[in-house]
């Protein structure tokens, strides 16, 4: 397995070729689409043998999707080529010796298992060859996910394998209520269209978030198509809505109305309690977010005295659940939204022992904020894919925290983090937490102490 879900193999002259939707271990016809220097690049033709890793893929969208790019391998060789991701991440771009690099931490569920999903309505149907060959036009109104290099059609989902019930009927329902009630879909070349794009999202404790954004300001429309959604799912518990009028999908910078329901939904990790809101960032696997952060316990090896920091900390979900073992938690994160419901969520759980602070780790953690916050006995940080800015891993090295613990969602970016914390920092042990089944997609904890 290669970068970004692809399979590496070489040709008869050892030239090597990468291409999607294969297995290690196949031998295969590859049409070369791009040609470099010093490998190709190509699309799977013709399997003259399979790997005897392949499965049967379960869903009937796969092909044509590309969001679940490794449905076509058994889970456990996907487990494996998972765990060696993230070594050759550590040993070759951070050159990193870990003591210990503990077997990565398998999905309980590999289906159904994300609490959110979003999709976009589109009057451009993407279609299969199949669709195509029998003359089926490409001008119908689509309700599902942006299909990989066609930014202007939309790819019709039926039955989505990675949200539990009920959102399949909710997004299904949607785009039948649309119909019947004759309401425009997105044009995304011209800009035009009321239906635009949808965020549904469930807890574990059967509670639904249904965010819709609205391409015109037809107040109208927009409760006559909400009273009707709500109508056929009365259990809805809160329904919002923004008017989207820029050329981008994104949402998370406009006003959002309150429409329906308390305004947000709640969900359980473990001992904490958190509401979450229609902009809230928060783990998208609620069972496994709560093994990633029984191994940062782990890791952590708290014992009631210390003072922690937890950077990029979101809502504050990692420092609210380390807070009933530590003395104090000081949380920084860049998006004030997320600061705010970390602040609720810490009332509401009665936790008395943390502070937040929004804006730039980059700007915030100074020597001035460590001398009036204390110096760190624990530093938890979870950048985003980027990692962390140099200026941050500097700041890092000057503190000296004694122990310092790394969740990464990008090995890569770790490991290059990683190497630059080498200059006073040796790493004790990484442990892989499997998040995103059937994604070449990964988490890696790892645990750094001080150089004595």
């Amino acid at each position: 397995m290669a970068d970004k879900g692809k399979c590496a193999g070489r040709t008869p002259e050892g030239q090597v070729v990468f291409a999607e939707a294969a297995a290690p271990g196949d031998v295969a016809d590859v049409l070369v689409r791009k040609k470099k220097d010093d490998y190709l690049l190509g699309q799977l033709l013709t399997i003259h043998q399979y790997s005897d890793l392949r499965t049967e893929p379960f869903c009937q969208h796969y092909q044509e999707c590309g969001g679940c790019q490794w449905q076509h391998i058994n889970y456990g060789a996907q487990l494996e080529h998972k765990q060696l991701m993230v070594e050759n991440a550590l040993r070759r771009i951070g050159k990193v010796q870990t003591e210990s690099m503990l077997p990565i931490v398998p999905a309980d569920r590999t289906v159904y298992y994300r609490n959110k999903l979003e999709f976009a309505f589109s009057n451009k149907k993407w279609r299969t060859p199949q669709e195509m060959a029998l003359g089926e036009p490409a001008d119908q109104n689509v309700l599902g996910y942006h299909r990989a290099g066609a930014f202007d059609k939309i790819l019709h989902i039926e039955h989505c394998w990675l949200q539990d019930s009920p959102s399949n009927e909710i997004r299904n329902a949607l785009f039948e209520i649309a119909q019947e009630q004759e309401l425009s879909f997105f044009d995304v070349v011209r800009n035009t269209g009321f239906l635009r794009h949808v965020m549904i999202r469930v807890t574990t404790l059967g509670e639904i978030l249904l965010v819709m954004s609205f391409g015109e300001r037809d107040e109208k429309n927009i409760k006559r198509f909400l009273d009707a959604v709500i109508e056929r799912f009365p259990d809805l518990t809160t329904v919002a809505y923004c008017i989207n009028l820029k050329p981008n999908d994104y949402w998370l910078d406009l006003d959002v109305v309150q429409y329906y329901g308390k305004g947000y939904i709640e969900e359980e990790l473990g001992h904490v309690r958190f509401r979450i809101g229609p902009k809230s960032f928060f783990q998208t696997n609620t069972t496994q977010a709560i093994r990633l952060y029984n191994v940062v316990v782990e890791f952590a090896e708290l014992t009631g005295t210390e003072n922690v920091y937890d950077l990029y900390t979101g809502l504050g979900s990692i420092a609210l659940y380390v807070a009933n073992r530590c003395k104090q938690v000081v949380g920084i994160e860049q998006v004030e939204e997320a600061i705010e419901d970390a602040r609720v969520n810490a009332i509401v759980n009665g936790i008395e022992n943390t502070v937040f602070y929004a804006g730039d780790v980059r700007n915030i953690l100074t020597a001035a904020f460590a001398e009036r916050h204390g110096k760190p006995d624990l530093l938890i940080t979870d950048p985003p894919r980027d990692g962390m800015h140099p200026d941050v891993v500097k700041m890092l090295l000057q503190l000296e925290a004694p122990r310092l613990v790394y969740v990464s969602c990008n090995p890569a970016t770790q490991a290059r983090d990683l190497n630059l914390l080498s200059e006073k920092y040796e790493v004790k042990k990484s442990q892989p937490v499997d998040l995103f089944p059937h994604t070449y997609h990964i988490e890696n904890v790892a645990l750094l102490e001080l150089r004595s």
